[in-house]
């Protein structure tokens, strides 16, 4: 998730640039770079590390101009390092191109550019982008950054400057763009806030948009070269709300995001065609024996969602620890065991502490990460980042889903290494992976119905989560979500596990939430559905698109798309966080910063 800023027009673009650079560091702080068009030419300073080391740098080298590009990186491919930090430019230095997002064949592009005499400077997935740009220019930088852009595939927002060129061009796919419209200048940016010192009046790209910004005005086309309209759309925004995309809350924002989320965790790992993934792990998948999950709250789900995973698809057996219990069970950790501990900030004392007991024990380590630079990363052998950007909500949402995406990514990729996963049946996972942006889309657009089923329930004293199989991993992760921000009772449980105490608590007054979506345990699902019936248990029903027959069954129904029966908890738990945030809402609670909470758990 890096932030993006373009300007053309009479202001010193480097002041313009920075300034964009400083509101949306929020958006990635590994490492940040501009590229000024000046009197010698395009002049490109970027530094690793926060923005106030490229602001130092820039104290040293002035860039005097008035167009330029800037950018501000969340790493993907490729360390944080001065090398790899944007603007990246052609090997004559005179087009330089930011990128936000991943070229999911980049590989193939790379070599292929190499063996037509492409130097590469840095590890990047973007930098392709500035080598097919120097291939396809012949004097028209829209049409070249259209034809580049051709060849491509993947989440982009991409911006390009040419020294010898008034303009700036850009390009959007999934990845955020925004046109900024002034008075003899114009500017770009990944989200609104960095406009605002300078303009209400914004036009946001479309998927497919290419556009092309000067000082007089702005051309926006599709990638054949057809005009395309956007409106112009006058923003009265606070600063706090543009830094939120006009969100209310900062969760209900990072709701939004997961369709990009799941497209930045799952992009370029992928391969269809030998029916794997490409995680760049240096482990032994053969050398794998038993596999120790370490977590905590909402982390401690995803990886009981991946014990499920790794279990029915590498066939290895896996213990899903509570990260602050493991330590003080003196653990058997045998040889070939596997200590994955998973993290959102890379910083819970709990989980570092666990992962420590198993490293002390002799178990090869990994952490399932997403902040960069975090003290877990620095501990475990192996990284695998999801890659959901900054979450500032403390209810994790977007981190949540992007644990259970790489999960399943890991788990493809230890069961084809360990041959207990067939090439066919690995290859239907795969394109069932691929749908998953999609289809989190189409379960965000059930807001409406699940607000007013918030509406019915908000004033209930307690609530009833229930799954099966991998889905009671989402039932607990629901519950969390409602506890955590709405401050309401909630009790989550295997829905087999009711009869055996929870169904003493059902009556006419408790609202129960099943996940009954398509599945192995679906019949056995809909009999414990009958069973709260039987008591006058209010049941909201979470079931596959098309489920006519569970209309009868239940009070409230939210549909979710059909998908792969192990990849249902990314879909199914985003009504269940929608749930949470509209109940919270209603009931007046500081949604982004509940009681007692914070985002990171540092202390034991």
């Amino acid at each position: 998730m890096c932030g993006i800023v373009g300007y053309v027009g009479f202001r010193s673009a480097v002041d313009v640039l920075v300034d964009g650079l400083r509101r949306l560091e929020y958006r990635g702080y590994d490492s940040a770079g501009v590229a000024v068009k000046t009197a010698e030419g395009l002049k490109v300073v970027k530094r690793a590390g926060k923005l106030s080391a490229l602001a130092e740098a820039l104290k040293e080298e002035r860039l005097e101009g008035h167009l330029g590009i800037g950018h501000t990186r969340w790493a993907t491919h490729g360390a944080p390092t001065d090398p790899n930090a944007h603007p990246h430019t052609t090997e004559d230095g005179r087009i330089a191109v930011i990128h936000n997002g991943i070229f999911e064949n980049y590989l193939e592009l790379k070599e292929a550019l190499r063996s037509r005499g492409h130097r590469f400077l840095s590890d990047t997935d973007s930098e392709v982008l500035a080598h097919l740009l120097e291939e396809k220019y012949q004097g028209d930088l829209l049409q070249a950054l259209r034809e580049a852009l051709k060849e491509v595939r993947g989440a982009y927002a991409v911006v390009v400057a040419h020294q010898d060129l008034e303009e700036i061009v850009a390009a959007r796919t999934v990845s955020p763009l925004v046109v900024g419209l002034g008075e003899g200048e114009n500017f770009l940016a990944s989200d609104v806030p960095a406009l605002l010192p300078y303009t209400r009046k914004v036009i946001f790209l479309h998927d497919g948009d290419v556009a092309r910004i000067t000082r007089e005005g702005v051309e926006i086309t599709d990638l054949e070269g057809r005009p395309v309209d956007r409106p112009v759309v006058e923003v009265d925004w606070t600063l706090e709300a543009a830094e939120k995309g006009g969100f209310p809350h900062y969760m209900l924002k990072e709701i939004y995001e997961q369709p990009w989320v799941l497209e930045n965790t799952l992009g370029g790992r992928l391969k269809e065609e030998e029916g794997s993934a490409e995680l760049g792990l240096s482990l032994d998948p053969l050398a794998v024996r038993r596999v120790h999950v370490l977590a905590c709250g909402t982390a401690f789900y995803a990886g009981w969602v991946g014990k499920y995973l790794l279990e029915t698809l590498a066939r290895v057996p896996v213990e899903v620890d509570v990260a602050s219990e493991y330590r003080y069970r003196d653990p058997v950790v045998e040889e070939g065991t596997l200590a994955i501990a998973i993290s959102q900030s890379g910083e819970t004392i709990d989980t570092l502490e666990a992962l420590r007991e198993a490293k002390r024990k002799g178990a090869r380590t990994l952490g399932v990460i997403n902040a960069k630079g975090s003290t877990l990363t620095r501990e475990v052998e192996d990284v695998l980042y999801i890659h959901a950007g900054p979450e500032i909500g403390v209810a994790s949402t977007k981190a949540y889903t992007a644990m259970l995406a790489a999960m399943a990514l890991l788990a493809l990729w230890l069961g084809r290494a360990r041959g207990t996963l067939a090439e066919e049946e690995a290859r239907r996972l795969i394109r069932e992976m691929r749908k998953l942006p999609r289809l989190v889309e189409e379960a965000l657009e059930k807001r409406p119905l699940v607000a007013h089923i918030a509406e019915k329930y908000h004033q209930a004293q307690d609530f009833l989560f229930l799954g099966r199989h991998v889905q009671a991993p989402t039932a607990y992760e629901g519950a969390l979500k409602l506890k955590e921000i709405s401050y309401i009772h909630a009790e989550a449980y295997p829905a087999g596990e009711m009869k055996h105490g929870p169904i003493a608590l059902i009556d006419e007054h408790l609202p129960v939430v099943v996940l009954a979506t398509e599945g192995p345990l679906y019949e056995k699902t809909l009999s414990n559905i009958q069973e709260v019936r039987a008591r006058k248990g209010k049941v909201i029903a979470v079931a596959t698109e098309g489920d006519e027959g569970i209309r009868g069954l239940a009070q409230d129904v939210i549909y979710v798309p059909k998908v792969h029966p192990l990849l249902a908890p990314i879909v199914s738990v985003v009504p269940l966080q929608l749930l949470a945030y509209e109940i919270a809402v209603l009931l007046g609670r500081d949604v982004d910063q509940p009681r007692n909470l914070a985002k990171s758990v540092t202390v034991e």
